[in-house]
């Protein structure tokens, strides 16, 4: 079982995850890139997992996430933050469909 301030982080990440997967719901990758609100609302969602993840902090994530690289989330959470105009849109595509589900699994299990 986690902290409560731990708890609080992986409910947020939990909760974003749970918002990308409705916001691209019955979306392909040419409905997506097509579509500037739901790109800007990924990114969004990605800015505030990436934040709590390392908060959390690499150790701990990599204990509750094995699949989920610590390294390659402060990347993306950088990359978001300071170098948004070198994002690509299959790479978001990519993260949102192929491992969110991983991580959002992973925080399920580490919550109890």
């Amino acid at each position: 079982m986690s902290t409560e301030r731990e708890a609080l982080r992986l409910h947020d990440i939990v909760e974003n995850i749970e918002r990308i997967e409705s916001y691209l719901a019955g979306y392909d990758f040419a409905a997506f890139e097509r579509d500037g609100k739901t790109i800007d609302a990924v990114e969004r969602c990605l800015q505030r997992i990436t934040e709590a993840a390392i908060k959390i902090g690499a150790e701990r994530m990599a204990e509750i996430s094995p699949r989920t690289p610590a390294d390659a989330v402060r990347g993306l959470g950088n990359r978001l933050r300071h170098e948004y105009d070198m994002l690509d849109l299959p790479t978001l595509w990519r993260t949102a469909r192929e491992s969110l589900p991983d991580l959002r699994e992973d925080c399920l299990k580490a919550l109890g």
